[in-house]
């Protein structure tokens, strides 16, 4: 459970940008084109070839679709969101974190998914059927937020994966450290199981 929790840590948390000489961390998402021992190239949803180095003790974290009515009172959730004119925010996706990642980048903050979005890492306080979307109240520690989440919106979990999952073709999330050389290198490689697009 130690070594999940800094998985999805690693996922979650918003990339600092750094202005000394520490090596600075990028988001990429994309297909993976080959793996070539613990060398890693990933095509990005931008065309861009990119080539990451594993590091010796790679982890790879499964991500699952999960029914919407996952989503509930208590559970902690991140969600990737665009604000909407009346104050609420609309989904665009929802993932559900296990119990051993409650707190993970808790709050309200920007997000690269789309332009203007935001990410909300928060405990469901309420949540109700309005026509056919999903209504939440999303309480954390420096606020709320009330979130309309759309029939359509992917609503997903973490469960742990293996090695195996990491093939070309597979659709990754990862986050990688940029080194001072431009080079980049990941501990922890996030993959959607059985084809699933990872949405955030």
């Amino acid at each position: 459970m130690r070594v999940l929790h800094a998985i999805f840590a690693a996922l979650v948390l918003p990339l600092a940008l750094t202005v000394s000489a520490q090596p600075s961390a990028q988001r990429i998402r994309g297909d993976v084109v080959d793996v070539d021992g613990q060398k890693l190239t990933v095509k990005t949803r931008s065309g861009e070839l990119v080539r990451i180095v594993l590091g010796d003790q790679y982890t790879v974290t499964a991500i699952v679709k999960v029914e919407p009515s996952a989503i509930a009172p208590g559970k902690f959730v991140g969600t990737a969101t665009l604000p909407q004119p009346d104050g609420t925010q609309r989904a665009l996706e929802v993932l559900v974190f296990p119990e051993s990642a409650r707190g993970n980048g808790e709050g309200h903050y920007a997000w690269d998914l789309l332009p203007g979005s935001m990410m909300t890492n928060a405990t469901v306080a309420d949540v109700v059927d309005v026509d056919k979307a999903r209504r939440m109240t999303l309480r954390y520690k420096d606020g709320e937020q009330t979130v309309v989440v759309p029939a359509n919106a992917p609503v997903v979990t973490f469960e742990p994966g293996t090695r195996v999952m990491l093939r070309a073709g597979a659709h990754v999330m990862l986050g990688a450290t940029v080194q001072p050389d431009g080079s980049l290198t990941a501990t922890r490689v996030s993959v959607g199981k059985d084809g699933l697009v990872p949405p955030m």
